[in-house]
């Protein structure tokens, strides 16, 4: 596990952001229910706690020179949870939209929703439209949601249309290789994500853009997500920076 100390941790978001650094980070928001049970309160506590971190770590980005940001809000597997929690998961997020939605517009961050919405309240999926409308010609920060999201359903889905597409004559099958499954997935518009944050401590990447994934780096660290501030993150990213990144290549001599 890396855990950000000394120096790094300590670094402000305009020291570090570096031709070197990432263009897209993504973040497994983990550690919220630890967090409000550390403190002897409901897991929800947590979760609107790290809600406010979300905010304060798109307003990082620029500084940083990181353009997307992907955040894992709500993955296929978490109606495994309570109903009271899930219910309460979904009262936040329109609350969170209702509130934010103004200040990412007037602050340049373009929001995007990847995901199955089919299971989502009709309510809740007027919002996100709406939002994604609202911000589509905002360019300084691309702000990615992953809202019943799971990476093999996502390819499962991308699948599915290849194979209508086939089906109906617009796709030949044997013109078919990797760039062909990009252009159907969710994240379609976006780059691949360079560097892959998962906070709590958690050693995984739970299902998370397991296609996308496959040449960033990753950083496990021990900080619970309500307490990842903007100098925490400021840290990996310079972390980052001095990387040796090959693709699989060798280093020029």
């Amino acid at each position: 596990m890396n855990k950000p100390t000394g120096s790094n941790a300590d670094a402000t978001p305009a020291s570090v952001a570096t031709g070197n650094g990432p263009r897209h980070v993504a973040i497994i928001m983990d550690g919220n229910g630890r967090w409000a049970q550390q403190r002897g309160r409901p897991r929800l506590f947590g979760h609107h706690a790290g809600a406010k971190r979300v905010r304060e770590i798109v307003e990082a980005c620029p500084s940083l020179g990181v353009e997307y940001l992907t955040i894992f809000a709500f993955s296929t597997e978490n109606w495994k949870r309570t109903q009271s929690e899930v219910a309460g998961l979904m009262s936040l997020f329109r609350r969170y939209i209702t509130s934010q939605a103004r200040d990412l517009k007037k602050n340049g961050v373009r929001v995007r929703f990847i995901g199955d919405r089919v299971r989502l309240e009709k309510s809740l999926i007027k919002m996100m439209d709406d939002l994604e409308e609202m911000t589509r010609d905002n360019t300084r920060v691309h702000l990615t949601v992953a809202l019943n999201y799971g990476g093999r359903d996502e390819v499962a889905r991308a699948t599915k249309r290849m194979a209508r597409d086939v089906a109906a004559g617009k796709l030949d099958a044997e013109t078919v290789d990797e760039q062909t499954l990009t252009r159907y997935l969710d994240t379609r518009l976006l780059p691949d994500p360079d560097l892959v944050i998962r906070t709590s401590g958690e050693a995984r990447i739970s299902n998370f853009l397991l296609w996308q994934s496959a040449y960033a780096e990753y950083e496990f660290i021990e900080t619970l997500w309500p307490d990842f501030s903007p100098e925490v993150f400021a840290g990996i990213v310079q972390n980052y920076a001095g990387r040796d990144r090959r693709y699989g290549g060798v280093k020029n001599a």
